[in-house]
């Protein structure tokens, strides 16, 4: 409810943003993509090299990227089912380059020797982000409702930056706490999916709800 508050009162404030792009002919998509090729690079050039402050600095304004698209998409009425697909797979790029950026850092780049501790931390917040969003897209496929959870997409992204920038400015407890409450968050959060989705389906006819797995 926090994070549908907080989207809700940012896309308020881009609104006019999105209006302007859309008069002078930007596209959402285009948004989109700039956006994560933008988190990517910042996440390989910066987190990967230990630049941690200037990487989240450079991350956060390209996520904001993901509330711009949407500004745009409403003020020129351009909202797609194709827009809503690639946005998803593209936050799904995004999330993994900044954990992907820590792995590799951990593996030895920036530190000597080697964290395997802190390596498989950031592994295992990596596939649960990549799981979360899965369960509820499965769900949806068999039109059940799964977007509880405590820990969506802002509140993962909060937390990975909040420890990225605390061990920034000399601060290294803290990024080691944000991976494991983030693996906990995780764990919680795909527990909670699978419980919604559980009780939706008992509901259902079996017909509807037949454990077919999806290709891809």
């Amino acid at each position: 409810m926090l994070n549908l508050r907080a989207r809700s009162s940012v896309s308020r404030a881009l609104a006019p943003v999105g209006v302007g792009l859309h008069r002078m002919g930007v596209s959402p998509n285009a948004i989109t993509v700039v956006g994560t090729v933008g988190t990517v690079a910042s996440a390989g050039l910066l987190i990967g090299t230990g630049q941690f402050v200037l990487g989240v600095f450079a991350i956060t304004v390209f996520v904001l990227f993901d509330l711009l698209d949407g500004a745009v998409a409403r003020a020129g009425g351009t909202a797609s089912s194709f827009g809503a697909v690639l946005d998803s797979t593209l936050d799904r790029v995004a999330d993994a380059s900044i954990f992907g950026a820590l792995i590799w850092w951990f593996v030895g780049t920036g530190h000597t020797p080697a964290r395997p501790d802190l390596i498989l931390a950031a592994l295992l917040a990596l596939v649960l982000g990549q799981l979360i969003p899965y369960v509820r897209a499965r769900a949806e496929g068999l039109d059940i409702d799964a977007s509880v959870g405590i820990a969506e997409r802002a509140v993962r992204l909060t937390l990975v930056l909040v420890g990225v920038g605390l061990a920034g400015i000399g601060l290294p407890l803290g990024l080691p706490i944000a991976l494991w409450l983030l693996v906990t968050l995780g764990v919680i959060t795909v527990g909670q999916r699978l419980h919604a989705v559980r009780r939706a389906a008992s509901a259902l006819p079996p017909a509807e709800t037949a454990q077919e797995s999806p290709g891809g």
